[in-house]
């Protein structure tokens, strides 16, 4: 926490109202540490915080930070206080090894803790001896014996709400300040100094749970936070941090070269500047990586009146009606935005684990078990991962209730399909198995010393056959069960509205879909017809096609015969129901499907990101006579085309930009990200009628994407949820390295 002595300017969590400048990790990895940097011109100072991780004993190891201050303009006052926090949120306590006194302490400060996960531990915070406190302004004298001092505070506060820190810390500066302050009430006399006055009190209390120290600087500054974790049994010092800090970037810079390299086919005329972007924006994406746990809220009574038909999932029982907490649970998620959608989003994550698994194959696979075991004995998996009260608090009441009817994109199954890949080029797919490899070999890397590297740690499954394969099936049966959760509650109806298909079981529909908005589709207000119970959804019968896809390729992988062949049925039964349910020739595109007055289907067609789905998940074969048309609308500036990457609803719709336009024209990177994949992998790879339009379209697409998102971080210092449908400027939320970060992908062509 920083505070500008005014507490109107005190900094806690980088919410996007505080106005920053920018804040961005520019080089992080999970395993190692990173770099992150806060430019604050209100409070005219560059905040870095320089972030190490030294492996050791068997409690997680130990830890080290350098926090340094830089005014942004040196001719401008530059006085900032700094407050550091820790607490103990379970069993277990911390306590103050200083000698506390009421005036403030001279020198570092050391905390003694333990708990159950992390043992005994130590904290040390030590200033830089080159640092300037404030030690001048008015009314000096009277404060003398507390300038130039770090003070403290601890806190009784209840289990469960450190995360609450900032409100107790600041009550605690403001309650002395008045008490301070009312002696200089008197204009004549005039108010002290702001630095002596926003002090932490200097009050200890036994069996506190939360301490705060905090420290006052006149200019440039650093210092040094250590853990050290007592079985560790290694002391850090600000030379173990120095050269720590100084290895680790070297290394990152290399290996991220190596991972995400600018191929000779992108051309720029800043490629340093193009990397750092890169960079910052794959570090964001893990170091917003989060551990949650708590209760959620769930509805299992609620539905729509288009969706009261539906028996199979619905809990009818009068006593299970209305929003009810559940059992805490804990997850690892990334996050689409550190500060504004901080928590666990089923639509995105798939797209956050193909960047990371990139990165840190194992990292992903860890935060995908995760995803996987939140799902229930009935298959289902909450869309908004919202697990306790600190989570909620970020969340506007009405969509914090969960409701067990209702899905969200599947996304989860792209990221197992880039492992199984991932694998494959490793060497170790199915065919191994053919071979005779050894696949019981899962003990060889279990036990594995503390001096293994990260780098190692980053792979062990795609290097050892038996892991692999022991990970493919413990999430096999809870995937399975997902999908046939889907297959059951998000079932649309053929007969009933004498539909012709050649399937007669594979067509969906979005349940918890609204008026106006189909949240659970991940495309809020994207056009759509009349809600129905006869109507059918594209998209959700595409990532059905995928998912079953997805499905049919762990089982062959893992062996599971009789499953991949029934899956390769029901495959082949919904992409011909795509063709024949979805296809307009009429309008040449693919479009949802909905029932008029007379109870007679039709097409609800609106051009936009709907009518690529089979195209976006390479569901159609190169020579489809269907692609060529899609082709046509994606690259029409009439309809999708932009110079800034694919519109979300064609240009010419007339609900173009109107309302909340959240769907309505904005241009979205994951979504670009899908159809640069499906031109490159697909269509532009395979032989076919439209392959070498596809990879034309597909240079200039992949320009226009990166370029944009590249332009817009420079000029604004952050990545964006969405950009500007005709000017490419960025949109919403801010920082958003969720799926944005993609553009690392794009840059360096790697996808699913």
């Amino acid at each position: 926490m920083t505070i500008s002595l005014s507490l109107v300017k005190a900094r806690h969590a980088c919410d996007q109202e505080d106005g920053l400048d920018s804040y961005t990790w520019t080089k992080y990895d999970a395993r190692e540490g990173g770099v992150q940097v806060i430019k604050d011109s209100q409070n005219n100072v560059k905040l870095t915080t320089e972030y190490l991780k030294v492996p050791g004993g068997e409690h997680g190891g130990s830890w080290a930070a350098r926090i340094k201050g830089q005014p942004l303009n040196p001719d401008q006052p530059s006085r900032i206080s700094t407050i550091f926090y820790a607490g103990i949120d379970g069993l277990g306590g911390i306590d103050l090894e200083t000698d506390e006194d009421e005036n403030g302490i001279d020198g570092p400060v050391v905390l003694a803790g333990s708990s159950l996960e992390l043992d005994d531990f130590t904290l040390r915070i030590v200033d830089d001896p080159d640092n300037t406190g404030v030690t001048n302004g008015p009314h000096a004298k009277a404060f003398a014996d507390r300038i130039d001092k770090t003070h403290i505070a601890s806190f009784r506060i209840a289990p469960g709400t450190v995360w609450q820190a900032k409100d107790h810390i600041l009550q605690n500066i403001l309650k002395r300040a008045q008490d301070v302050i009312a002696p200089y009430r008197d204009p004549a006399i005039g108010a002290p100094d702001p630095s002596f006055v926003l002090q932490l009190s200097d009050e200890v209390y036994t069996g506190s749970t939360l301490y705060a120290i905090q420290k006052f600087f006149d200019g440039p500054f650093q210092f040094d936070i250590f853990f050290e974790s007592a079985s560790a049994k290694q002391k850090l010092s600000a030379s173990t941090l120095g050269e720590g800090i100084k290895a680790f970037t070297t290394a990152y810079d290399a290996r991220f070269d190596e991972v995400f390299p600018v191929p000779s086919s992108y051309q720029t005329s800043d490629l340093d500047s193009l990397k750092a972007f890169s960079k910052a924006i794959t570090s964001n994406l893990i170091g917003g990586i989060g551990y949650f746990y708590g209760t959620s809220i769930v509805d299992k009574g609620f539905a729509y009146e288009w969706d009261q038909d539906d028996e199979d999932d619905a809990d009818d029982d009068e006593e299970h009606k209305g929003a009810r907490l559940t059992e805490s649970k804990a997850l690892l998620t990334a996050t689409p935005s550190r500060s504004f959608f901080p928590r666990g989003f089923y639509w995105d994550e798939g797209f956050h684990l193909l960047h990371i698994g990139e990165w840190d194959n194992d990292l992903s696979l860890e935060i995908l078990k995760d995803w996987i075991n939140l799902i229930d004995e009935n298959g289902w998996v909450a869309r908004e991962q919202i697990l306790g009260e600190e989570a909620r608090s970020k969340v506007p009441a009405e969509f914090q209730t969960q409701v067990p009817t209702w899905a969200n994109p599947p996304t989860l199954t792209m990221a197992v399909t880039a492992f199984v890949n991932r694998l494959k080029v490793a060497g170790l797919g199915p065919s191994d198995q053919d071979l005779g490899l050894d696949f019981n070999m899962g003990s060889q890397q279990e036990v594995m010393s503390e001096h293994v590297t990260s780098t190692s740690l980053r792979s062990r499954y795609l290097s050892d056959p038996g892991l692999s394969l022991e990970y493919l099936r413990s999430i096999y049966k809870p995937l399975k069960r997902h999908y046939d959760w889907f297959r059951r509650t998000q079932r649309g109806q053929i007969k009933q509205y004498g539909r012709k298909a050649r399937s007669r079981t594979e067509a969906y529909r979005w349940r918890g879909r609204s008026k106006d908005h189909v949240l659970t589709s991940g495309m809020d207000d994207y056009p759509r017809g009349p809600p129905h119970t006869g109507e059918l959804h594209l998209d959700l019968i595409s990532w059905m096609a995928f998912f079953t896809r997805t499905m049919r390729d762990i089982a062959e992988f893992i062996g599971e015969t009789d499953d991949a062949s029934a899956f390769i049925v029901i495959e082949r039964a919904t992409l011909d129901n795509i063709e024949d349910l979805h296809w307009s020739e009429e309008h040449q595109m693919y479009c949802d499907v909905n029932v008029n007055d007379e109870d007679e289907s039709y097409h609800v067609c609106d051009k936009g990101y709907l009518s690529l789905f089979p195209f976006l998940l390479s569901l159609l074969p190169p020579e489809s006579p269907h692609l060529g048309p899609i082709l046509d609308l994606l690259h029409d500036p009439e309809h999708l085309w932009s110079p800034y990457g694919l519109r979300s609803l064609s240009a010419s719709h007339p609900l173009f930009g109107q309302g909340e336009n959240y769907w309505k024209g904005p241009i979205w990177v994951q979504m670009n990200y899908l159809a640069l994949s499906a031109l490159y992998k697909t269509y532009g790879a395979r032989e076919g009628p439209y392959q070498e339009r596809a990879k034309e379209i597909y240079a200039e697409l992949r320009k226009n994407v990166v370029d944009n998102v590249h332009k817009e971080f420079q000029r604004t210092g952050y990545v964006w949820e969405q950009y500007d449908a005709k000017t490419g400027e960025g949109r919403r939320s801010h920082p958003f390295t969720g799926w944005t970060s993609l553009v690392t992908l794009i840059i360096s062509e790697k996808y699913y």
